[in-house]
């Protein structure tokens, strides 16, 4: 992991789905411990403008500053969206990346953010040549300095080895839903040890509801005095994920940080691996 991101080594705090309810759960999210947010440009999913209703909260009063934060967003294409676009659906794919990066910025109340995510390729089958426009784009935003990495979501190992043949700098974020009867994501996964990228993980417990109630989990929690969730977020941590949460619950919020001082021994870690593939 870049060692620049000592802020967001424990977890991101996820954002998607909150509507009216954003800004005071963002605010509370940075109150509870959280220092990195994950967004995007997407009004059919996110408030981005409310994330930054949310920080600007948070920095009046005094919770954190933006030098303590780790912040995440996305441009994410036309067909993801719904009527409430951040760029001119007419323009270049070029110019829409960069008016969704402009719109961002302002929402969020900053200059730069930390991580700029290409938010699902235009085919679910390959990298196409629409990826590869937008993708160069999106790394001379880097260049500009209105971010400080790169990242894709919700690809397929295809996607990322026919990226790395299109194009000499790879992402250094990789976010997919992880689901625990698909191998926990492992080819994935393996890709992006062998490349040294970060892996995002989300939907870690809502896309894995029977593992939270699976006997192995649910004894490794007995006996280590833990939550099955925060068993899920350990796990998820000694396999090289970086987790994702996106509780509203102040209660799980505490919980799901605390999970970062429970380390699970070896064979625990082996035995949720292998619960599903």
């Amino acid at each position: 992991m870049p060692s620049e991101q000592s802020a967001l080594s424990d977890f991101l705090y996820g954002t998607a789905w909150k509507e009216d309810r954003t800004p005071a759960l963002t605010e509370l999210a940075l109150r509870m411990g959280f220092r990195g947010i994950d967004t995007a440009n997407q009004r059919r999913h996110y408030f981005e403008a409310g994330v930054g209703q949310g920080l600007a909260a948070a920095y009046r009063a005094g919770v954190v500053t933006r030098a303590d934060l780790f912040l995440q967003t996305k441009f994410t294409y036309q067909a993801g969206q719904d009527h409430c676009l951040p760029y001119d659906p007419a323009a270049r794919l070029s110019d829409q990346v960069a008016q969704s990066m402009a719109s961002s910025l302002e929402h969020l109340g900053t200059d730069h953010v930390d991580s700029y995510v290409l938010h699902g390729p235009a085919s679910g089958y390959g990298w196409t040549d629409a990826d590869s426009e937008v993708w160069e784009v999106m790394v001379e935003e880097r260049d500009a300095g209105r971010t400080r990495f790169l990242g894709v979501s919700n690809v397929s190992l295809r996607h990322l080895e026919q990226m790395a043949v299109a194009h000499p700098e790879g992402p250094t974020f990789v976010q997919n839903r992880c689901y625990a009867r698909f191998g926990w994501d492992r080819d994935v996964r393996l890709f992006c040890r062998e490349r040294k990228i970060v892996y995002q993980g989300f939907s870690l417990l809502t896309a894995n509801l029977q593992v939270l109630r699976h006997p192995v989990v649910t004894g490794i929690a007995a006996r280590a005095n833990a939550s099955p969730a925060q068993v899920v977020f350990s796990f998820a941590r000694a396999v090289g994920m970086l987790p994702l949460t996106g509780t509203s619950n102040p209660e799980h919020m505490t919980q799901d940080l605390a999970s970062v001082h429970l380390t699970l021994p070896p064979g625990a870690v082996n035995e949720i691996e292998s619960l599903a593939g």
